[in-house]
């Protein structure tokens, strides 16, 4: 049976990107060595390692604009703390928007630096929208965002003009919208999500803005220096970075950004008139703010989740159960999942209110 996976990371990639990751893995271009036991510093693995960076740039369109992109490790979760070294002064403050569970983790990592200022925040309201009346210190070092909100379905749709540099982690919907991404100064992406395999983070940062925190920077957490070595300061996680690789070329083949976005629109709006429609069932999140990567959504009433479970498990829908922290259920509709699988969850929902019609009927 076929699989539609819904899982929020990781998450479903293009088949092709299997496929080709693991026929590398038996035999890497054509060398009778797999991906895994090459030198990362060899021609072959170099060679991919700064396509997949050029492959960032263009796909975003920022080549020539002043930008370096890299492949590094520790997650997003690394790059809380990178931030702040690189870009928090000594003595100085940070603004940060707090939207979720990872945009708030980033804010504890900010506060062993300096002052943060958290401009906003959703938290009591569950992260259930995206605070809008706020206003961004002018004195601050940089202000940070988080675009897409995987655990509470939420989406920033429209980002705030500020002078200073504005930071934005991207993990759960890079390349899967068009934006203006010069009005960033530094992006950053788990893998997991919209680009490969876990085991590495998209860095897209603005080089101007580096170097001016006065402060010491251990070396491995130094953006400088990971660009002076082209991404490869220490060891990179190879196969990962290949399956970036693999994914933004499959990205580009399908007519890049503009051409996803499009796909992933339609995907929303089917699952969410699903949503709106069907009286069995209803969307967590502020219906301005929802995300087209993640529809977090629960039953009404919750005596139809035996029935409901055991459809979806029967259609062989897979990893749609709910965060903890929001319950119910959460369809992540990355890049990857064609329409078609969306079809097929909202067929389910369909049936099972025609399944509890005819029960109260007979009843």
């Amino acid at each position: 049976m076929k699989k539609h996976n819904y899982s929020a990371g990781p998450c479903i990639l293009p088949q092709e990107v299997f496929e080709k990751s693991a026929q590398a893995v038996l035999n890497f271009n054509n060398s009778d060595l797999s991906l895994l036991e090459i030198s990362h510093r060899s021609k072959d693995f170099v060679a991919v390692m700064d396509e997949a960076r050029a492959l960032a740039l263009e796909l975003l369109g920022l080549e020539g604009k002043g930008y370096q992109a890299l492949f590094l490790q520790g997650g997003a979760s690394l790059e809380f703390l990178m931030v702040p070294y690189n870009l928090m002064k000594v003595d100085g403050k940070a603004a940060y928007l707090d939207t979720g569970t990872w945009a708030n983790n980033a804010i504890k990592e900010a506060k062993l630096f300096g002052e943060t200022v958290v401009v906003a925040s959703s938290k009591e309201q569950n992260y259930n929208h995206i605070p809008t009346d706020y206003t961004i210190p002018a004195d601050a070092n940089y202000f940070h965002c988080t675009s897409n909100n995987t655990i509470f379905g939420t989406q920033i749709k429209s980002f705030p003009k500020t002078d200073i540099p504005v930071v934005c982690d991207m993990s759960s919907d890079i390349f899967s919208r068009s934006l203006d991404f010069s009005k960033f100064d530094l992006i950053y992406a788990g893998a997991q999500k919209n680009m490969g395999a876990a085991g590495t983070t998209l860095v897209v940062v603005k080089e101007e803005i580096l170097g001016k925190s006065g402060r010491t920077i251990p070396s491995i957490l130094d953006y400088e220096k990971h660009i002076k070595a082209e991404s490869m300061y220490n060891t990179p996680a190879v196969f990962a970075v290949y399956t970036c690789l693999l994914t933004l070329k499959w990205l580009k083949a399908q007519g890049g950004i503009v051409a996803i976005e499009k796909v992933n629109e339609a995907k929303a709006n089917l699952l969410y008139n699903e949503i709106d429609r069907n009286p069995l069932f209803i969307g967590t999140a502020d219906k301005k703010d929802r995300s087209n990567m993640n529809a977090t959504f629960l039953l009404v009433d919750e005596k139809n989740q035996e029935t409901f479970d055991k459809m979806w498990k029967e259609a062989g829908i897979s990893g749609i159960p709910g965060h903890r922290s929001v319950g119910g259920y959460r369809a992540s509709m990355y890049n990857a999942l064609p329409l078609e699988s969306v079809q097929v969850l909202v067929d389910v929902m369909k049936r099972l209110e025609e399944v509890v019609k005819q029960n109260e009927v007979t009843v």
